[in-house]
């Protein structure tokens, strides 16, 4: 993927890595569109960084995301990348009463969200050149952490999903890129102060430069995660889930 030149559009862009990668295609010379839930946070956007395009988007909504395209590809025709980066990460007891309620909220954001993400925009893109598709799955969807079963499950199917993805658009235009955070000192699970998560900037910085140094990678891997990702390969499955598990 080219790094600059590009009209980028980012779901769940109002705060964490999503507005993170924002700022940073933005001051890479890309047009960038945020989509979000709220407006509030959207004008605020505008208005604290100027140059960034904002949309109200729902990815748990089909309607808002039919709506999202036709205004997207009318007002930004040139439109050339999807990051499909919302979504949320929710503890679950799932002996709880309440526990099938989170999982389905989680599928129909992480999951449902991307692939209807994909449906829509895909028409466009594979009309344009230098087109890329980039889904943000996690570390965790190689070595799960307990707590979030949901949010693990999802992320993983994300993953299958952009590998079968890339197979079938690779006479197309469109790369498929995964990029795979780890822990990100975000709001997500309330880890903004932890000192097991990244900080945010040095995450933005080392993608960002894995991206510009590694225009044809299929996925994006910090070094702070690649002992989630290569942990079956390492044959060190077994400890970091416990690690995962606080035994």
């Amino acid at each position: 993927m080219k790094t600059t030149g590009n009209t980028i559009l980012i779901t769940g862009g109002t705060s964490g890595i999503g507005l993170g990668l924002a700022l940073r295609f933005l001051q890479a010379g890309n047009k960038v569109i945020v989509a979000g839930r709220r407006k509030d946070l959207l004008d605020r956007i505008t208005t604290d960084h100027p140059g960034i395009e904002t949309i109200v988007l729902d990815v748990t909504d089909p309607t808002s995301i039919a709506q999202a395209r036709e205004t997207v590809t009318s007002t930004y025709p040139e439109v050339n990348v999807l990051v499909n980066n919302a979504g949320i990460m929710l503890p679950e007891n799932l002996l709880a009463a309440d526990s099938l309620r989170v999982a389905e909220d989680t599928v129909t954001t992480n999951l449902l969200g991307p692939i209807r993400m994909v449906n829509a925009f895909l028409p466009h893109l594979v009309d344009k050149d230098d087109a890329a598709v980039i889904n943000v799955s996690s570390g965790l969807a190689f070595v799960p952490l307990p707590i979030t079963p949901t949010y693990n499950a999802t992320k993983a199917a994300v993953h299958s999903f952009s590998e079968s993805l890339r197979v079938q658009l690779a006479d197309t235009s469109v790369q498929v890129i995964e990029l795979v955070p780890p822990a990100v000192r975000t709001t997500l699970m309330g880890q903004q102060e932890s000192e097991q998560a990244m900080p945010l900037e040095d995450f933005l910085s080392e993608a960002m430069t894995l991206l510009r140094t590694q225009p044809d990678a299929r996925e994006l891997l910090v070094e702070n995660v690649k002992f989630l990702r290569h942990a079956e390969a390492n044959a060190t499955y077994d400890n970091v889930l416990a690690m995962l598990s606080g035994h």
